[in-house]
């Protein structure tokens, strides 16, 4: 597997619909990025495998999306002292509720950022690795401080009267 500042994993090809929001903020500040899969499930060794080595890679944060049950960015956590992002993917019969709740009720000292369900969840996570990152790296702090005064001037006041 590939490795860059941020690395994002799915558990499923078929979850890279939503995971690919995460994408485009990051694309729209210039954090380098890859993708790949890596399921907590079909491919255990893989995963732990991932997660031991990522910081020796040059990653800095994990995004990583799941649907189901959704164990891949708690395991991740459980291997790694990186930051994990998580992205509860929807699925078919639950709506991503399974997904958030197993993603969520992680146990007291490993600790994983959740976001929304679906792509406005992997789009946050995307935009939250970068302001993880820009902690430290000045021009993409830059680029993040106009980045969110672009999306504020975007919306336009309107005075709403009856």
């Amino acid at each position: 597997m590939k490795f860059a500042k941020v690395t994002i994993v799915m558990g499923s090809q078929s979850d890279w619909a939503t995971m690919q929001e995460a994408t485009k903020p990051l694309e729209a500040l210039g954090v380098e990025y890859v993708a790949g899969v890596v399921s907590a499930h079909r491919t255990p060794q893989r995963l732990v495998e991932f997660a031991t080595r990522a910081h020796e890679e040059g990653t800095e944060v994990i995004i990583a999306g799941a649907g189901g049950a959704a164990h891949l960015p708690g395991m991740i956590a459980a291997e790694t002292h990186l930051p994990v992002v998580a992205v509860p993917v929807a699925s078919r019969y639950l709506k991503g509720m399974d997904s958030l709740l197993s993603i969520v009720q992680m146990p007291r000292g490993v600790a994983v950022c959740t976001q929304a369900i679906g792509e406005a969840g992997a789009y946050n996570a995307g935009l939250m690795a970068a302001q993880m990152l820009a902690m430290k790296d000045d021009a993409l702090r830059e680029r993040l401080i106009a980045f969110r005064k672009k999306q504020t001037d975007g919306v336009a006041f309107e005075l709403i009267t009856d």
